[in-house]
C-alpha cells in the first residue's frame, strides 16, 4: 500500500473536486433508484388498483410519468455531465503534476542511469504507466465510492420494503468479498510483469526505430525481425498469463452475482403464490436486484483496473526511488564568476565498483586561459577525464578544483552554466535552427543570434535553408549535414559565452571544407578561455598550450607540439603513424 500513500500525495491538493464529484454522482446514481420504486407504484397502486377508473389510471400514470421524464430528461443530463467533466478534469490534472515531477526527475537522473537504461523503458513509464493510475482516481476515489453509496442506498430502501427477501439478496455478498481477496493479489504481480514487458518492447523499438540506417546499410532486416518477435513474444506470454488469470477471476465473480438474482426471482415468486408479497413488490425488487448487482459488477470491474492501476503506481515510484549519482551537497555555493584555472589532483575513476579504474592517479594543472589539448588510443580515457570537469560523473577518488574551489563544493548548474561544450555527437531538438542556437542563452535578442551563428561560421548557410533560422532541423537535425549541425553547436557556445571550454572531438567526423570551418571557428572560440580538447587528429591542436598524451587512464606525457615531438615518445610515434596515413 506504499504506493496508495504515496500517490495520494497528488491527489490531496484535488480532494474538494474528488468530494464536489462524488457528491455530484451520488445524485447522478440515485436517481434510476427511482424506476424500481416507480414499476411498484405503477404494478400496484395504479395498473393493480380496484378503486380507480380506467379514466383514473390513466391520468394517474400521465402525471406520475410526466415526472419521471422531467427528471430523467431535464435534470439528469446536466449532472450526468458534469460528473464526467469533473472526474476527468481531476485526473487530468494529477498526471499532468505527476509528469511534471517525473521530467523534473529524468533531468537530475545522472548519465550513468541512461547508458544502463533504454530510452525506450523510460519513455514507456512516464507516458503508459502514469497514464494507466488515471483509473485509481477516476475508479478508485471516485466510482468505487459511487457503486458502494448506491448499494447502501438501494439495500436500505429494500429492507423498507421486505427485511427478509433483503437478506436473500444479499447472501452472497460473503462468497463474492472472499472470492475478490483470492484473485487479485496475484493479478498485481501478473500485470506489473506484463507492463515491464511492454516497456521492454517499447524501448527495443524506440532504439531500432533510431538506427533503422544501420540495419537497412547491414540488410539484417530478418534478423532484426526474429529479435523483436522474441521481445514480442515475451510480452505475448505475459499479457495471455494476465488475460487468463482476468478470465479466471471474471467467470468466478460474474457466476456469484449471476445466481443472485435467480435466488431472489425463486424466493419472491414463492411469497407472491403463498400470498405474502404483491407483485408490484416483487417487480420492484427484481430491478433493486439488477440496480444492486450492477454497481458489484462494476466492482469486480473497478478491482481489475485498480489491481492494474496499483502495479503501474509500483512501476512509477520505483522509477521515482532511481538514486541521482551528482546531487548537490546541503551547504553547496553557486559557482562565483570563474577565472579558468583547473587542477586535478590525483583523480580516479571507475564507472562500476566491479570494473578496473578508466582513470587512475590523473594529476594535471590547468592555468587561466589555457589549451590544452588530450591525445591517445581510443578508450584511454580523455573523453572521461574532461566528462569529470561539469560532473557528469563524480570521481572516485581525489578532487578536481576549479580556481581554488572542489567543484564538489559547487552548484552543479551553477558550476555547468559557466562551460560550453561541443561534442562529437552533436544533439539538435526537432525545433528551429534559431532555437537550437537559444539553447546557450535562452533570453538572448535576434542580433545576439546572428552574431554567433556567425561567428561560428553558420550564418551563409543558414539564410540558405527554406525558412532561414526557422527552419525545422528534424529529429536530432537529421536535415543538417555533419557539419552543419557541428556549427549550429559551436554557435550556442558562443552565445553561452562560458569562461570554461571542452571541445570533445569536435571535428574528427567532418569532411575538410567544414573541418577547415568549424577549427577556425573554434579557435575563435577558444580565444581567452581556458580550453580542454580531445582530439584525434593531431594535426589540429599543434597549436595548444599543452598536449597531454592518456594512456590507459594515465598521463604519460605533458609538453608543447615541439617539446613532445623532441622527446620522441608516444606522441611522437601517434603523429608519425597519422603523418604517414594522410
Amino acid at each position: 500500500m506504499g504506493s496508495i500513500k504515496r500517490y495520494m500525495q497528488f491527489v490531496r491538493p484535488y480532494r474538494w473536486q474528488i468530494i464536489g464529484t462524488v457528491a455530484i454522482g451520488v445524485i447522478k446514481f440515485t436517481i434510476p433508484l427511482l424506476i424500481p420504486l416507480l414499476l411498484q407504484y405503477v404494478v400496484d397502486d395504479i395498473i393493480g388498483s380496484k378503486d380507480m377508473s380506467t379514466e383514473d389510471k390513466t391520468n394517474q400514470l400521465l402525471k406520475i410519468m410526466g415526472f419521471i421524464f422531467f427528471i430523467f430528461v431535464i435534470v439528469r443530463p446536466p449532472i450526468e455531465y458534469y460528473r464526467q467533466y469533473y472526474a476527468q478534469w481531476v485526473g487530468s490534472k494529477i498526471l499532468y503534476d505527476i509528469r511534471d515531477q517525473l521530467f523534473r526527475h529524468i533531468q537530475k537522473l545522472s548519465l550513468r542511469y541512461y547508458s544502463n537504461t533504454r530510452i525506450g523503458e523510460v519513455i514507456s513509464r512516464v507516458i503508459n504507466d502514469v497514464e494507466q493510475t488515471k483509473t485509481f482516481v477516476i475508479t478508485g476515489l471516485m466510482n468505487l465510492w459511487l457503486d458502494m453509496i448506491t448499494i447502501v442506498i438501494a439495500v436500505a430502501i429494500m429492507v423498507t420494503m421486505d427485511p427478509m427477501l433483503t437478506l436473500v439478496s444479499l447472501v452472497l455478498f460473503p462468497f463474492y468479498g472472499l472470492s475478490v481477496k483470492h484473485f487479485y493479489g496475484r493479478l498485481r504481480s501478473l500485470t506489473r510483469d506484463r507492463s515491464q514487458a511492454l516497456a521492454e518492447v517499447q524501448g527495443y523499438l524506440h532504439e531500432r526505430v533510431q538506427g533503422m540506417p544501420v540495419i537497412r546499410s547491414f540488410a539484417i532486416e530478418d534478423l532484426e525481425q526474429n529479435r523483436f518477435d522474441k521481445q514480442n513474444s515475451n510480452f505475448l506470454d505475459k499479457a495471455l498469463k494476465h488475460t487468463s488469470w482476468n478470465a479466471k477471476t471474471y467467470a468466478v465473480v460474474n457466476t456469484i452475482t449471476d445466481i443472485a438474482p435467480l435466488l431472489v426471482i425463486s424466493f419472491a415468486g414463492y411469497q407472491v403464490i403463498q400470498g405474502e408479497l404483491s407483485v408490484g413488490t416483487m417487480v420492484a425488487f427484481i430491478a433493486f436486484i439488477d440496480r444492486l448487482y450492477n454497481p458489484l459488477r462494476r466492482l469486480v470491474n473497478s478491482s481489475t483496473t485498480l489491481t492494474q492501476s496499483i502495479a503501474s503506481m509500483d512501476r512509477v515510484f520505483e522509477f521515482v526511488d532511481e538514486k541521482y549519482d551528482i546531487e548537490d551537497k546541503p551547504n553547496a555555493i553557486d559557482c562565483p564568476t570563474i577565472e579558468g584555472h583547473v587542477q586535478f589532483e590525483n583523480v580516479s575513476f571507475t564507472y562500476n565498483d566491479e570494473d578496473s579504474d578508466v582513470l587512475h592517479n590523473v594529476s594535471l594543472d590547468v592555468n587561466k586561459g589555457e589549451t590544452v589539448a588530450l591525445v591517445g588510443m581510443s578508450g584511454g580515457g580523455k573523453s572521461t577525464l574532461v566528462g569529470l570537469i561539469p560532473r557528469f560523473y563524480d570521481v572516485t577518488e581525489g578532487r578536481i578544483l576549479v580556481d581554488g574551489v572542489d567543484i564538489k563544493d559547487l552548484k552543479v548548474r551553477s558550476l555547468r552554466d559557466k562551460i560550453g561544450m561541443v561534442l562529437q555527437d552533436t544533439i539538435l531538438f526537432s525545433d528551429s535552427v534559431k532555437a537550437n542556437i537559444l539553447i546557450g542563452k535562452e533570453d538572448a535578442t535576434e542580433e545576439e543570434v546572428i552574431e554567433a551563428a556567425k561567428a561560428a561560421n553558420a550564418h551563409d548557410f543558414i539564410l540558405n535553408l527554406p525558412q532561414g533560422y526557422d527552419t525545422k532541423v528534424g529529429e536530432r537535425g537529421v536535415k543538417l549535414s555533419g557539419g552543419q549541425k557541428q556549427r549550429i553547436a559551436i554557435a550556442r557556445v558562443f552565445l553561452k559565452n562560458p569562461p570554461l571550454l571542452i571541445l570533445d572531438e569536435a571535428t574528427s567526423s567532418l569532411d575538410l571544407e567544414s573541418e577547415h570551418l568549424i577549427q577556425e571557428a573554434l579557435e575563435k572560440l577558444a580565444k581567452d578561455r581556458t580550453t580542454f580538447i580531445v582530439a584525434h587528429r593531431l594535426s589540429t591542436i599543434t597549436h595548444a598550450d599543452k598536449i597531454v598524451v592518456i594512456e590507459n587512464g594515465e598521463i604519460s606525457e605533458v609538453g608543447t607540439h615541439n617539446e613532445l615531438m623532441k622527446a620522441e615518445g608516444a606522441y611522437f610515434k601517434l603523429f608519425q603513424v597519422q603523418q604517414l596515413d594522410s
